[in-house]
């Protein structure tokens, strides 16, 4: 709430000095008699009391007209926000190999769909989709604006989810890329996660990043596994889990060249630490402008002290001409 006029609020400070010479010099009817004697028969009175109430209601007549004099308002601010986003598709691999087990707590798909989910949480008025490939590829959840229903897609994800194994990285861009192709934001971003190379599908990775690049498409790729391979959890049937070694076989010269055809960057995730930092530089390099235009509309209050006002102002005449009347 503000005062439209707080210069009439001035007046509040001059009724405590007000009521200290009212009470410092107040006059003193006499009247005199020959014998008291009578007067001392008399009931006490209340005076004192009338008075006192006739200059309550006076007072605080008089500070609810000073307050409606300074025009009490109450404001209700809204927002107007002119921003152009960013388009961002999160392409994710989760063929087979995404099992492996380098990644703590679990596995590397499920600390890339962890950190994906910080990652959406943390945009703003920016479109999100999300794409999985294997050895084929498709639109898990297109371009919205509600992180919730993203990150309740992205919660689905699942390894094996494509029915066929394989990695097909060509296949991935390109779908990724036909749903950035009608896109008007200021900026159209792929992050492709993968643990692998290319060795499905009917487009080469090459190709499908020279396609992206002439739509202004930025790719930012991001290579997932710890040099050297990883251990792999295997289900059989009749011994159980049991673990073997995975060997490397990440394609990161591919992964690169994808990267810089597009003007975009290549990363290197080793740990869920690194995993992290990279959707963090990413998310740096990738902020949106906003521009927000406030707005103010004020509500006029003065009525709800003024109309009590003249309820006490009223209320004082009639008291004081009635049960409190004073006689001189």
């Amino acid at each position: 709430m503000r005062f439209a006029y707080p210069i009439y609020l001035m007046i509040l400070l001059f009724i405590p000095v007000f009521l200290w010479f009212k009470l410092k010099y107040k006059g003193n009817a006499v009247i005199k008699y020959s014998d008291l004697n009578i007067m001392q028969k008399l009931p006490p009175t209340n005076a004192n009391l009338k008075q006192q109430i006739i200059w309550g209601l006076r007072i605080l007549t008089i500070t609810l007209l000073t307050l409606a004099l300074a025009r009490p308002q109450a404001g209700e601010k809204s927002e107007e926000i002119s921003t152009k986003g960013v388009d961002i598709i999160l392409c994710m691999d989760t063929s087979t190999s995404m099992r492996a087990e380098d990644f703590k707590p679990k596995n590397r798909l499920y600390v890339a769909k962890e950190v994906a989910k910080e990652f959406i949480k943390g945009r703003k008025h920016d479109r999100i989709g999300i794409v999985v490939f294997s050895a084929i590829s498709f639109t898990q959840c297109p371009l919205t604006l509600d992180y919730g229903a993203v990150t309740d897609f992205m919660d689905k994800v699942e390894i094996g989810m494509t029915q066929t194994d394989g990695t097909a990285i060509g296949t991935a861009i390109a779908t990724s890329t036909n749903r950035l192709k009608d896109s008007t934001a200021k900026s159209k971003v792929i992050i492709l996660l993968t643990d692998g190379r290319n060795n499905m599908g009917e487009i080469d990775p090459q190709t499908a990043a020279k396609v992206a690049g002439t739509m202004a498409v930025k790719i930012y790729t991001i290579g997932m596994g710890v040099p050297g391979g990883a251990i792999f959890p295997i289900d059989d049937p009749i011994f159980g889990r049991r673990y073997v070694k995975l060997q490397e076989d990440l394609d990161e010269n591919t992964l690169q060249e994808i990267a810089t055809t597009t003007e975009g960057m290549y990363f290197r995730a080793t740990s869920p630490e690194a995993l992290r930092e990279i959707y963090k530089k990413i998310d740096t390099m990738e902020k949106t402008e906003i521009k927000v235009k406030e707005y103010t509309n004020y509500i006029e209050l003065y009525k709800y002290f003024a109309f009590p006002a003249f309820i006490l102002l009223l209320g004082e005449i009639i008291l004081a001409s009635t049960i409190l009347r004073k006689i001189p």
